[in-house]
Protein backbone atom coordinates (compact mmCIF):
# COMPACT_ATOMS: atom_id res chain seq x y z
CA UNK A 1 0.00 0.00 0.00
CA UNK A 2 1.58 3.44 -0.88
CA UNK A 3 0.12 6.07 1.43
CA UNK A 4 1.08 10.07 1.15
CA UNK A 5 0.56 11.65 4.30
CA UNK A 6 0.36 15.63 4.36
CA UNK A 7 1.40 16.63 8.27
CA UNK A 8 0.14 20.35 8.99
CA UNK A 9 2.71 22.89 10.01
CA UNK A 10 0.65 23.70 12.87
CA UNK A 11 -0.07 20.21 14.15
CA UNK A 12 3.63 18.92 13.59
CA UNK A 13 5.37 22.02 14.98
CA UNK A 14 3.34 24.62 16.22
CA UNK A 15 6.21 25.17 18.60
CA UNK A 16 9.43 23.44 18.68
CA UNK A 17 8.73 20.33 20.59
CA UNK A 18 10.79 17.24 20.03
CA UNK A 19 8.44 14.77 21.33
CA UNK A 20 5.74 15.92 18.97
CA UNK A 21 8.12 15.22 16.24
CA UNK A 22 8.70 11.75 17.61
CA UNK A 23 5.32 11.09 17.62
CA UNK A 24 5.00 11.64 14.34
CA UNK A 25 7.82 9.69 13.79
CA UNK A 26 6.90 7.05 15.57
CA UNK A 27 3.70 6.31 13.55
CA UNK A 28 5.52 6.75 9.93
CA UNK A 29 7.68 4.13 11.13
CA UNK A 30 5.24 1.75 12.27
CA UNK A 31 3.49 2.01 8.95
CA UNK A 32 6.42 1.45 7.32
CA UNK A 33 7.17 -1.54 9.54
CA UNK A 34 3.28 -2.53 7.86
CA UNK A 35 4.51 -2.58 4.61
CA UNK A 36 3.65 0.92 3.57
CA UNK A 37 5.37 2.68 1.10
CA UNK A 38 5.07 6.60 2.55
CA UNK A 39 5.78 10.05 1.14
CA UNK A 40 5.67 12.90 3.90
CA UNK A 41 4.83 16.50 2.77
CA UNK A 42 5.28 18.78 5.96
CA UNK A 43 3.78 22.16 6.47
CA UNK A 44 4.98 25.09 7.79
CA UNK A 45 2.18 26.09 10.66
CA UNK A 46 2.69 29.10 12.63
CA UNK A 47 6.52 29.91 12.12
CA UNK A 48 5.74 30.75 8.54
CA UNK A 49 3.10 32.92 9.05
CA UNK A 50 5.31 35.28 11.55
CA UNK A 51 8.43 34.80 9.09
CA UNK A 52 6.10 35.59 6.43
CA UNK A 53 4.28 38.67 7.98
CA UNK A 54 7.71 40.21 9.00
CA UNK A 55 8.85 39.72 5.70
CA UNK A 56 6.00 41.96 4.08
CA UNK A 57 6.39 44.48 6.13
CA UNK A 58 10.01 44.53 5.26
CA UNK A 59 8.72 45.27 2.08
CA UNK A 60 8.93 41.64 -0.24
CA UNK A 61 6.98 40.53 -2.73
CA UNK A 62 4.41 37.81 -3.11
CA UNK A 63 6.55 35.74 -4.34
CA UNK A 64 9.62 36.36 -1.94
CA UNK A 65 6.52 35.53 0.61
CA UNK A 66 6.06 32.44 -0.49
CA UNK A 67 9.95 31.52 -1.37
CA UNK A 68 9.86 32.20 2.87
CA UNK A 69 7.03 29.91 3.71
CA UNK A 70 8.61 27.31 1.24
CA UNK A 71 11.94 27.71 2.96
CA UNK A 72 10.27 27.01 6.49
CA UNK A 73 8.30 23.77 5.49
CA UNK A 74 11.63 22.39 4.75
CA UNK A 75 13.26 23.18 7.59
CA UNK A 76 10.36 21.10 8.84
CA UNK A 77 10.97 18.21 6.64
CA UNK A 78 14.22 18.19 7.88
CA UNK A 79 12.85 18.03 11.73
CA UNK A 80 10.65 15.07 10.71
CA UNK A 81 13.68 13.40 8.62
CA UNK A 82 15.83 13.79 11.88
CA UNK A 83 13.55 11.89 13.95
CA UNK A 84 13.11 9.29 11.45
CA UNK A 85 16.34 7.55 11.74
CA UNK A 86 18.30 5.26 8.64
CA UNK A 87 15.10 4.27 7.03
CA UNK A 88 14.31 7.61 5.40
CA UNK A 89 15.23 9.80 2.50
CA UNK A 90 18.27 12.39 4.01
CA UNK A 91 17.51 14.59 1.00
CA UNK A 92 14.26 17.03 1.02
CA UNK A 93 13.15 16.59 -2.25
CA UNK A 94 12.78 19.86 -4.24
CA UNK A 95 10.49 17.80 -6.57
CA UNK A 96 8.06 15.49 -7.50
CA UNK A 97 10.48 12.81 -9.65
CA UNK A 98 13.06 13.07 -6.60
CA UNK A 99 10.15 12.57 -4.18
CA UNK A 100 9.10 9.71 -6.37
CA UNK A 101 12.12 7.97 -6.88
CA UNK A 102 12.99 7.75 -2.80
CA UNK A 103 9.51 5.82 -2.73
CA UNK A 104 9.70 3.84 -5.33
CA UNK A 105 13.04 2.51 -4.17
CA UNK A 106 11.46 1.99 -0.61
CA UNK A 107 12.94 4.90 1.11
CA UNK A 108 10.56 7.07 3.62
CA UNK A 109 10.65 10.90 1.63
CA UNK A 110 9.98 13.69 3.33
CA UNK A 111 8.98 17.05 1.22
CA UNK A 112 7.92 20.59 1.43
CA UNK A 113 7.30 22.94 -0.68
CA UNK A 114 7.78 23.13 -4.26
CA UNK A 115 6.90 26.51 -5.69
CA UNK A 116 5.68 29.84 -5.52
CA UNK A 117 1.70 29.82 -5.44
CA UNK A 118 1.59 26.13 -4.40
CA UNK A 119 0.97 25.11 -0.66
CA UNK A 120 1.77 22.18 0.67
CA UNK A 121 -2.03 20.89 0.49
CA UNK A 122 -1.50 20.67 -3.20
CA UNK A 123 1.70 19.30 -3.18
CA UNK A 124 0.83 16.38 -1.13
CA UNK A 125 -2.40 15.67 -3.60
CA UNK A 126 0.17 16.22 -6.78
CA UNK A 127 2.67 13.99 -5.35
CA UNK A 128 -0.39 11.35 -4.49
CA UNK A 129 -0.89 11.59 -7.98
CA UNK A 130 2.78 11.32 -9.32
CA UNK A 131 3.21 8.07 -7.79
CA UNK A 132 -0.18 6.08 -7.70
CA UNK A 133 -0.88 6.38 -3.91
CA UNK A 134 -3.42 4.07 -2.56
CA UNK A 135 -4.41 6.16 -0.16
CA UNK A 136 -3.62 10.45 0.85
CA UNK A 137 -4.41 11.44 4.75
CA UNK A 138 -4.14 15.04 5.53
CA UNK A 139 -3.65 15.49 9.37
CA UNK A 140 -4.87 18.72 10.05
CA UNK A 141 -6.05 20.62 13.31
CA UNK A 142 -9.36 20.44 12.96
CA UNK A 143 -11.22 16.39 12.63
CA UNK A 144 -12.71 16.60 8.58
CA UNK A 145 -14.53 18.57 6.42
CA UNK A 146 -17.08 21.15 7.55
CA UNK A 147 -19.87 22.80 6.01
CA UNK A 148 -17.86 25.90 6.62
CA UNK A 149 -15.16 26.92 9.43
CA UNK A 150 -15.96 25.49 12.56
CA UNK A 151 -13.99 27.84 13.88
CA UNK A 152 -16.21 30.75 12.58
CA UNK A 153 -20.01 29.20 12.32
CA UNK A 154 -20.86 27.05 15.66
CA UNK A 155 -23.15 25.57 12.97
CA UNK A 156 -21.24 23.71 11.10
CA UNK A 157 -21.76 19.84 10.37
CA UNK A 158 -19.17 17.58 9.61
CA UNK A 159 -19.30 15.07 6.51
CA UNK A 160 -18.05 11.63 7.32
CA UNK A 161 -17.99 11.29 3.62
CA UNK A 162 -17.99 13.07 0.35
CA UNK A 163 -16.91 12.69 -2.85
CA UNK A 164 -13.93 15.04 -4.49
CA UNK A 165 -16.62 16.86 -6.54
CA UNK A 166 -18.44 17.39 -3.19
CA UNK A 167 -14.88 18.27 -1.60
CA UNK A 168 -14.45 21.07 -4.39
CA UNK A 169 -17.73 22.65 -3.98
CA UNK A 170 -17.76 22.70 0.16
CA UNK A 171 -13.64 24.14 -0.04
CA UNK A 172 -14.98 26.65 -3.09
CA UNK A 173 -17.48 27.77 -0.73
CA UNK A 174 -15.29 28.45 2.50
CA UNK A 175 -12.69 29.96 0.75
CA UNK A 176 -15.16 32.78 -0.31
CA UNK A 177 -15.86 33.60 3.25
CA UNK A 178 -13.25 36.06 4.27
CA UNK A 179 -11.36 34.88 7.42
CA UNK A 180 -12.24 31.33 7.20
CA UNK A 181 -10.10 28.57 6.46
CA UNK A 182 -10.50 24.97 4.90
CA UNK A 183 -8.85 21.96 5.98
CA UNK A 184 -7.48 21.50 2.45
CA UNK A 185 -7.35 24.30 -0.48
CA UNK A 186 -8.98 24.44 -3.41
CA UNK A 187 -6.44 23.52 -5.76
CA UNK A 188 -6.15 20.27 -3.82
CA UNK A 189 -9.41 19.18 -3.60
CA UNK A 190 -9.88 19.35 -7.81
CA UNK A 191 -6.08 17.84 -7.73
CA UNK A 192 -7.88 15.06 -5.80
CA UNK A 193 -11.04 15.54 -7.76
CA UNK A 194 -8.88 14.92 -10.82
CA UNK A 195 -6.50 11.83 -9.78
CA UNK A 196 -9.50 10.19 -8.51
CA UNK A 197 -7.91 9.82 -5.06
CA UNK A 198 -8.99 8.20 -2.29
CA UNK A 199 -8.63 10.66 0.80
CA UNK A 200 -8.90 10.93 4.43
CA UNK A 201 -9.14 14.35 6.36
CA UNK A 202 -8.58 13.82 9.93
CA UNK A 203 -7.48 15.73 13.47
CA UNK A 204 -3.46 14.81 13.34
CA UNK A 205 -2.98 16.76 16.73
CA UNK A 206 -2.56 13.19 17.99
CA UNK A 207 -0.72 11.47 15.53
CA UNK A 208 -1.40 8.11 17.18
CA UNK A 209 -5.12 8.65 14.73
CA UNK A 210 -3.39 8.47 11.69
CA UNK A 211 -1.90 4.99 12.24
CA UNK A 212 -5.34 3.41 12.43
CA UNK A 213 -6.86 5.17 9.35
CA UNK A 214 -3.77 4.08 7.30
CA UNK A 215 -3.67 0.33 8.29
CA UNK A 216 -7.69 -0.08 8.86
CA UNK A 217 -9.90 2.55 7.54
CA UNK A 218 -10.92 3.85 11.03
CA UNK A 219 -11.01 7.32 11.68
CA UNK A 220 -13.40 10.04 13.02
CA UNK A 221 -12.65 12.43 10.15
CA UNK A 222 -13.88 12.12 6.44
CA UNK A 223 -13.81 10.33 4.10
CA UNK A 224 -13.39 11.65 0.19
CA UNK A 225 -14.40 8.98 -2.16
CA UNK A 226 -13.65 8.75 -5.73
CA UNK A 227 -17.39 8.54 -7.92
CA UNK A 228 -17.87 5.46 -8.52
CA UNK A 229 -15.53 3.68 -6.26
CA UNK A 230 -16.07 0.77 -3.70
CA UNK A 231 -15.11 0.10 -0.74
CA UNK A 232 -11.31 -0.26 -0.31
CA UNK A 233 -9.79 -3.48 -0.17
CA UNK A 234 -6.46 -2.58 0.10
CA UNK A 235 -5.79 -1.50 3.64
CA UNK A 236 -2.88 -2.89 5.52
CA UNK A 237 -4.23 -4.68 7.92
Amino acid sequence: MRVVISIGGSVLAPDLDARRVEGHASVVETLAREGCEIGAVVGGGGVARDYISAARDLGANEVQLDQIGIDVTRINARLLIAALGSQVDPKVPHDYEDAGDAIRRGDISVMGGIMPGQTTDAVAAALAEYVDADLLVYATSVDGVFSADPNEDPDATKFEEMTASELVDVIGDIEMNAGSSAPVDLLAAKLIKRAKMRTIVLDGTDPERIEPAVLRGEHTGTDIIPEGGDEPTYWAQ
